[in-house]
């Protein structure tokens, strides 16, 4: 009896490390997100400086202050490619955001770096991003379903989807003047 019990917690215990041990990772390489999103012809990187009139809706967005005075993206042919990051419950979590006529076309978690909450990278979450756009105030025009054991993490990838989204359409705003 003491046997099973003691094989019962140490399957438990292995079974936790390793539901661990594959939250955290490198889902795909920021460099192969931007050449798959441009068929492996990516355009060189632009700059996009978080100015004063930039500045508050990215905060107001992410509900802390911005730390970056500019962001890096790729863009080609109408279609733009963001790598963004944002603290999940305690370490930052990387994402790539390909969008085109004002909708977000991909989403996916690159790295993953907590504990908890992997499950954000996993197809049957992102694919409810596709074709979101932003409407007033800087929302997404849908309700994204959330993860139990996973809210920190599902609101960081639902912040910078909207980021990118803002961003995009800056970009957009300057290419238009």
């Amino acid at each position: 009896m003491l046997y099973f019990a003691l094989r019962n917690i140490l399957l438990s215990g292995l079974l936790v490390i390793s539901m661990s041990s594959h939250a955290r990772g490198i889902y795909q390489e920021p460099d192969d997100f931007i050449n798959q999103a441009f068929d492996g012809h990516p355009p060189a990187a632009r700059l996009i400086w978080l100015t004063s009139d930039v500045r508050p809706a990215i905060e107001s967005i992410l509900d802390h202050k911005a730390t970056h005075l500019r962001i890096r993206y790729w863009l080609k042919d109408g279609r733009s490619a963001w790598i963004l990051d944002e603290i999940g419950k305690e370490k930052p979590i990387t994402a790539g955001f390909i969008i085109k006529n004002g909708k977000l076309k991909r989403t996916k978690v690159l790295v993953f770096r907590e504990s908890r909450g992997w499950e954000i990278s996993q197809p049957f979450f992102t694919r409810q991003f596709i074709d979101a756009q932003l409407i007033k105030d800087n929302q997404l025009d849908r309700n994204i379903d959330g993860i139990s054991g996973a809210t920190l993490s599902v609101r960081a990838i639902h912040k910078l989807s909207r980021i990118a989204l803002f961003l995009a359409n800056q970009v957009q705003n300057q290419i238009n003047k």
